[in-house]
């Protein structure tokens, strides 16, 4: 089980009417039939989040957060929905400290301190509610779901490898509904059916109820009630009170395309950093995956996350400086600051001031042209693992993101939002305003470095979208620990590159192979016409190509 092997290809799906990409061919399947029965990119969105809630429970569910982008075909706008919780009310540093917990010793990451308020619930309602066909009701929107949890499906090969890696979780002591999410207290093997019937009931009350269906009621007495069995301080204000909120998307130029994010608290300003800081270097000259293309492209995603790590936080407690940060100048200097020659080992932030890894992305493109780019995560598998009694979903973990330094802007605080990995994008010309494509890539703090590596596959080296997923990836780590980078090649990359990026002074592990290539992310990509063929535009720009990471179960369909 521990080699995957990687010997097959697939050709990008070309479509016109609708398409659905995500890691689960059942969920890309029911997103699907929403769009051909006169359901729009939302609906198909939260659809097929919630088959993957059924399907890949432990990557995804109502226990995490979402975050979606929206392209808007009619006014050609990108709007944003942040659906990441906040921690509670009553959890403060000291009260860490009471506990024995601080900057040197932080709660372990499977702690029920370290659950923040479930965002997805609310973010789907939302979704819906703001960018919707109007042509489902909740229930139908999420009626394929209960279906496939009541009935049962066969788990797929990678999500039993991580579901069977991950067991021990559920059958943690002080977890006693953890077993509702195993078959006779074991992970399913590849191709077992399971099903899933508290998890339908707690869809079904979504659907009847809407957000109070989760956030009052049966379902948050559950989850208040198994935090603090567990040593949590959660309480029913704190789900009460939880609201999405709807942002404006942040976004770059590169090279005539405008790359849209969302704004911190997601770390998707990391790949508009570096997006900005390698538009300063001639990367297509370089060669694809080349010693000298490599080295520039990990320095870029250092000084990025240098700056990201220090200034990514909850904009609603602490001041971001977005626009200084994504200002052309910003990332001049910081380019500059790239040694052509030599790996930089240390993580300085740069004076914005001073200058003028589990989740499930997917996405969806409708008849009509708009675009959903739509994640959501659990994080860290699981979460915590820990199962609120009757409701068939475990709690996730996100409060691990926070720094329990006083002093740094992602300190831990009542009601605040931590640093959050999971980050949807878009691109759209920037001169029409037309959309490009609907990408994303899963994976902790590899989603940014896949947003840029994909992207530049296509923009650079005009790859369409399959091949931009297949391509081999570079994943760029910091030890905060050692005080190190590190830099993990996947198998595909060439030897004789690793040595050259050792030779510049880069900590080089390689080949990455078999489920191990979990870390470098799964991505999904639809794009709107072939624009990424350099000077030969072939096909009609309403031609949808669409690819699927083949480091995940899933696949694209479209028709």
């Amino acid at each position: 089980m521990s080699q995957l092997k990687f010997c097959s290809r697939r050709s990008p799906v070309v479509c016109t009417s609708g398409c659905v990409a995500s890691s689960q061919p059942l969920a890309t399947n029911i997103g699907l039939d929403i769009l051909k029965n006169g359901g729009n990119a939302a609906d198909a969105a939260v659809a097929v989040a919630a088959a993957l809630n059924v399907t890949e429970p432990c990557s995804t569910g109502l226990g995490g957060d979402c975050f979606c982008l929206y392209y808007d075909a009619n006014t050609k706008e990108v709007h944003g929905l942040n659906g990441s919780g906040r921690s509670p009310q009553s959890l403060t540093l000291a009260l860490l400290k009471e506990h024995g917990f601080d900057e040197a010793n932080p709660p372990p990451r499977l702690h029920a301190y370290n659950v923040t308020v479930p965002g997805a619930a609310a973010g789907w309602c939302d979704a819906v509610e703001l960018f919707g066909s109007k042509n489902f009701s909740m229930g139908q929107i999420l009626q394929p779901a209960i279906e496939l949890a009541e009935k049962g499906f066969p788990v797929s090969e990678i999500t039993s490898y991580h579901w069977k890696r991950d067991a021990h979780v559920l059958q943690a002591a002080g977890n006693p509904h953890g077993k509702d999410l195993l078959i006779d207290g074991q992970a399913p093997e590849h191709g077992q059916v399971f099903h899933t019937p508290l998890l339908a009931n707690t869809f079904k009350e979504l659907a009847k109820s809407g957000k109070q269906g989760f956030y009052e009621g049966r379902v948050a007495r559950a989850i208040t009630e198994i935090l603090q069995s567990n040593g949590g301080v959660m309480n029913s204000d704190d789900l009460k009170n939880h609201v999405t909120e709807r942002v404006k998307p942040i976004v770059t130029n590169y090279k005539d395309v405008n790359v849209w994010e969302i704004p911190p608290n997601g770390q998707g300003i990391a790949a508009l950093l570096a997006l900005n800081i390698l538009e300063n270097f001639s990367m297509e000259e370089m060669g694809h995956n080349t010693a000298n293309y490599l080295h520039i492209l990990i320095e870029a995603l250092k000084r990025s996350f240098s700056d990201v790590l220090w200034f990514c936080a909850d904009p609603e407690k602490v001041s971001i400086p977005t626009t200084e940060l994504l200002s052309k100048s910003y990332a001049r200097n910081r380019s500059q600051l790239i040694d052509l020659q030599r790996a930089a080992n240390s993580l300085n932030h740069g004076n914005p001031f001073s200058v003028g890894s589990d989740t499930v992305y997917f996405a969806v493109v409708d008849g009509q042209g708009n675009a959903c780019s739509f994640i959501n995560s659990n994080y860290m598998g699981f979460g915590t693992g820990l199962v609120p009694d009757g409701c068939g979903f475990t709690l996730q973990n996100r409060g691990f993101g926070f720094s329990l330094n006083p002093e740094h802007p992602n300190c831990l605080a009542p009601n605040k939002r931590p640093y959050h990995t999971i980050i949807p994008a878009l691109a759209t010309a920037a001169d029409s305003g037309d959309l490009l494509c609907s990408f994303g890539v899963m994976g902790g703090f590899m989603q940014p470095q896949g947003h840029v590596q994909v992207l530049l596959n296509m923009l650079e080296f005009g790859m369409n979208p399959q091949q931009a997923l297949d391509a081999a990836r570079v994943f760029v780590d910091y030890n905060s620990k050692a005080g190190a980078w590190h830099v993990f090649l996947e198998e595909g990359v060439p030897q004789n590159v690793a040595e050259e990026l050792r030779a510049k002074g880069h900590a080089i592990t390689m080949p990455v192979t078999g489920h191990s290539r979990n870390m470098f992310g799964r991505g999904q990509i639809i794009t709107r016409g072939d624009w990424w063929r350099h000077g030969r535009n072939l096909s009609s720009s309403n031609v949808l190509w669409a690819g699927s990471d083949p480091r995940a179960d899933g696949c694209a369909l479209g028709y």
